[in-house]
């Protein structure tokens, strides 16, 4: 199975026996939206809700840190996710939260994972069929493997200032980036890591919400001045579109990347990290 797969694979693979579908929908609180009621008033069929908003370490002081590998396997087991499984993710969200979701379930070791492109909008676009209400499918083993050699810490981070032996991706908007724009959370400094390079997450996508084509990709991260012979770091307001960010490089086959985890949430709130504005 391909990382990236169409609304027409994905018709023509459903009710196949290792096929499991999972709605990673997790919607900004500014947005008012419910994303576990809008999964139960029409969903892709047979698929699970994953709430993301659970899958974090609710023991870091730091918003949208990731969990602890027993903690993801238990939830991954509960919805059915399980060795062996085909996992196909999709969303309804503005900051495309299945890559998160891509993010974590590789991390945690499963296999075969990918993105349904253009999600389910794409899919509703198509008059494709819904299904109603809750799905819940039989446990399944998942095996809690742990493998954080593409996440980053605050102290990581600091290092590269010095050392630079990563390029720094920050996938938020450029307003935010050149600290033109306030941060939405209280007592967040605004701008950016110093050195780092702006790559908003939203010039990753066609118009229909589908990803760019892999000359387009490669195209867009040089027009971003980033170097995609050298390791990368991506990092945003909390970890969610820097996994977009991620993502589509590992589309045009570069896997030299890691993800700051506390990004943003976490540097921004520290009055001792030093802080750049302005562009690149």
């Amino acid at each position: 199975m391909d990382s990236l797969v169409s609304t027409e694979w994905l018709a023509g693979e459903l009710g196949a026996s290792d096929l499991r579908v999972v709605d990673c929908t997790r919607h900004l609180p500014a947005s008012g939206r419910d994303a576990a009621a809008e999964y139960e008033a029409g969903h892709i069929p047979g698929a699970v809700f994953m709430d993301l908003s659970d899958l974090v370490d609710a023991s870091s002081p730091v918003e949208n840190t990731l969990p602890p590998a027993e903690k993801f396997a238990s939830r991954m087991q509960s919805l059915g996710l399980g060795d062996g499984s085909r996992i196909v993710l999709y969303d309804d969200s503005a900051v495309k939260t299945s890559a998160r979701a891509w993010f974590m379930l590789t991390m945690f070791g499963a296999h075969d994972v990918a993105i349904l492109d253009g999600g389910i909008a794409k899919w509703k676009a198509e008059g494709r069929a819904l299904k109603q209400g809750k799905e819940t499918l039989r446990h399944r083993h998942f095996t809690a493997w742990q493998d954080d050699k593409n996440v980053r810490s605050k102290a990581d981070m600091l290092g590269n200032l010095h050392s630079k032996a990563e390029q720094v991706v920050d996938a938020r908007g450029a307003a935010r980036f050149t600290g033109d724009e306030a941060d939405p959370r209280p007592n967040i400094a605004k701008g950016h890591i110093p050195g780092s390079r702006n790559l908003p997450y939203t010039a990753l996508y066609n118009a229909d919400g589908t990803f760019k084509d892999k000359a387009a990709l490669t195209a867009t991260f040089a027009d971003a001045g980033i170097d995609l012979t050298k390791p990368v770091v991506t990092t945003c307001g909390s970890g969610i579109t820097a996994s977009v960010v991620a993502f589509a490089m590992h589309l045009v086959g570069k896997e030299d990347v890691a993800l700051y985890d506390g990004s943003w949430s976490e540097w921004g709130a520290d009055p001792d990290t030093p802080k750049a504005t302005g562009a690149a």
